[in-house]
């Protein structure tokens, strides 16, 4: 037998020991696992070895929503094929169909988030589980995962900065407390330019003191968006006893980070570490 396929067999044969119920394709030692998340503006994907916290990443990528249907013909076309996905989606039914006319050119089913009323290690206190966001539901998952990395665990403060941002709350337990929803900088602007006249205005930077209009715009919002984000990690902190973890994600983290005055994360692959662990535990059951 070919060198490739005994490796091939023995990949399969461990993952069965380790999931009993597993069968599929194997790539350098394990079974490929897609994740995918898809916002309001774009769809981020990353293909892992195995589905399960920990996993190496084989490849990643990101397309505009606007390019969605290209991905097949384009950059998905060359990947080896998964054998399992597991995505998270906000932008709606009609981008969701988008997507899974994609994958048709794999023998795959495709698999999305529900947030309910526990997951991975989180117990959701939302009034109403399933009317939680499922971005910001396995952002608490991968949060978590982080939280308890390396001794105790800790409480957590997730901030997601993109079209709106979020800033939820979870405690050392795992529980979700509840969150914040602002509008992110480019709706704080364009609420601005259609409700006062003379504001439109090319984006500024954040400065301490603004002195034109496009930097006093920007700081504005980065300033609204810290505050808020300041304000629940000291109720956080006096509601657990204990220093949060403060992680943030969103392709427009890095305008906000100079603005914080607190020590923080960058957690690019937050929602690709919590489809992981919500893979990894459906895969257990």
């Amino acid at each position: 037998m070919p060198a490739a396929a005994v490796a091939r067999l023995t990949c399969w044969r461990v993952n069965l020991m380790v999931y009993p119920h597993a069968t599929g394709r194997c790539y350098a030692g394990g079974m490929t696992f897609l994740a995918i998340d898809t916002g309001n503006t774009r769809l981020k994907w990353a293909l892992y070895d195995h589905g399960r916290p920990g996993a190496r990443l084989l490849r990643h990528g990101a397309a505009f929503l606007e390019a969605i249907d290209e991905l097949a013909d384009g950059e998905w076309k060359a990947l080896p094929a998964p054998e399992s996905m597991l995505g998270c989606i906000v932008a709606g039914d009609a981008v969701r169909r988008r997507v899974e006319q994609q994958m048709e050119l794999w023998d795959l089913e495709p698999r999305w988030v529900v947030p309910g009323a526990h997951d991975a290690g989180v117990v959701n206190g939302y009034e109403h589980p399933h009317r939680l966001g499922a971005d910001r539901w396995v952002a608490l998952v991968g949060a978590r995962q982080r939280a308890q990395a390396g001794g105790a665990p800790r409480p957590a403060l997730v901030v997601m900065v993109g079209t709106a941002v979020t800033v939820d709350a979870l405690d050392a337990e795992g529980r979700f407390l509840g969150g914040l929803i602002l509008p992110g900088f480019g709706l704080m602007l364009k609420a601005l330019e259609h409700g006062t006249a003379g504001l439109r205005v090319p984006t500024g930077d954040v400065v301490d003191f603004p002195t034109n209009t496009s930097d006093a715009l920007m700081s504005g919002g980065a300033n609204a968006i810290a505050g808020a984000i300041e304000r629940q990690q000291r109720r956080l902190q006096r509601h657990c006893a204990q220093a949060p973890l403060l992680l943030m994600a969103g392709g427009a983290a890095p305008k906000l980070a100079p603005t914080l005055e607190l020590p923080f994360e960058i957690a690019d692959t937050l929602l690709f570490e919590g489809l992981l662990a919500i893979q990894a535990r459906r895969m257990a059951l």
